[in-house]
């Protein structure tokens, strides 16, 4: 009898015929319907779900069923968190949101590449805005954790930023469970300029003010970028530090294109973009353990990046991370993902 895994990648050949960004609509709306109907969603619940003392993860009060996570890009504007709470992930991360909504980039923008199981993207932060999600979660049905990834408009000037940051957090505060602060994206023209000491500590200073001010605190992260000097790290462990925020998420995708399978020509003719999966798994591993050894596993990390299976996970957490999330590695592994890594990370006693 075939596995999950197998059917799957018998299935994602058909998928992969589709364009990529089509082919997402088509499969969350496959899945939308399944869950109206109530036996086919516990069905999805009993087949993808697991639960296990030994998974169970308690980080800044909040206990997670579980360590692996959805990552910010999959749901930007959790229309899909019921549904996707169905296929055992510990929490979800929606985003990146910003307060206005905009189109993002133009079309074809997201772009697969088999022979390095990866992806490139450049959404540019296609999403309807941070008050119509805010609305959506207000009338979730599940009881699944929730982050709200948090971004600028693109025609916002970087002076202008935080505005945008304060607005999206004032509007998702009542409904996510922790926030990330996304300054690492490489598809929003001068985002990464953000990342600058002094741009930073402001955006970061303030919405831990108004955190605070709001009456009950929720995790502040910061989601950092892959293709930093250890000298810019250095820079990021110090303003975690200084702004007392509770932890970073690593890594972001790259605008890196070193040692790919793909031909050259094929990698150039698709353009800019960030890339993500298979390819930026070692970098993000790096990123972790420079920051958990360096201030001794005092920040709490959230490890994305090339995560596809248990192993895969054991090394971030082993590299330092707390928590992992996916987003390729669900793209090629289908959606047994979740359930696959956490009877890998029982089996290890991780």
């Amino acid at each position: 009898m075939l596995s999950l895994r197998h059917m799957y990648k018998l299935l994602r050949n058909l998928l992969f015929t589709i364009s990529p960004e089509r082919v997402h609509y088509l499969v969350m709306d496959l899945l939308s319907l399944k869950y109206k109907f109530a036996l086919s969603r516990n069905a999805f619940k009993k087949l993808f779900t697991i639960k296990h003392p030994s998974l169970e993860k308690e980080l800044w009060g909040i206990k997670f069923p579980n360590p692996v996570g959805l990552a910010a890009g999959f749901d930007k504007d959790a229309r899909w968190t019921d549904e996707l709470s169905t296929l055992g992930f510990g929490f979800i991360e929606i985003g990146t949101l910003t307060p206005r909504p905009q189109p993002g980039n133009d079309k074809p923008r997201l772009f697969r590449l088999p022979a390095d199981e990866a992806l490139i993207n450049r959404m540019g932060f296609n999403n309807q805005g941070s008050e119509v999600a805010a609305e959506r979660l207000k009338k979730r049905k599940e009881n699944i954790i929730i982050g709200g990834n948090i971004g600028k408009n693109k025609v916002t000037p970087n002076e202008n930023a935080l505005e945008d940051y304060v607005a999206c957090f004032k509007d998702l505060y009542e409904v996510v469970d922790y926030f990330v602060v996304n300054v690492s994206s490489p598809n929003t023209p001068g985002l990464r300029e953000l990342q600058d000491k002094e741009p930073l500590m402001r955006i970061l200073n303030t919405l831990k003010d108004l955190n605070n001010e709001l009456g009950n605190p929720k995790p502040l992260l910061l989601k950092i970028a892959p293709d930093l000097t250890d000298s810019q790290l250095d820079d990021i462990i110090e303003i975690v530090q200084v702004t007392g925020i509770q932890g970073i998420v690593a890594t972001n995708t790259t605008i890196d294109r070193s040692g790919l399978k793909t031909p050259q020509a094929t990698v150039e003719a698709i353009g800019a973009g960030g890339l993500s999966g298979k390819p930026v798994r070692a970098r993000a591993t790096e990123v972790i353990k420079y920051i958990s050894d360096k201030t001794n596993k005092q920040i709490p990390i959230i490890a994305v990046g090339g995560i596809y299976t248990a192993e895969d996970a054991i090394e971030k957490l082993e590299a330092g991370a707390s928590l992992v999330q996916v987003y390729t590695g669900f793209i090629y592994e289908g959606p047994a993902i979740a359930k696959k890594i956490c009877k890998g990370l029982i089996k290890h006693n991780i």
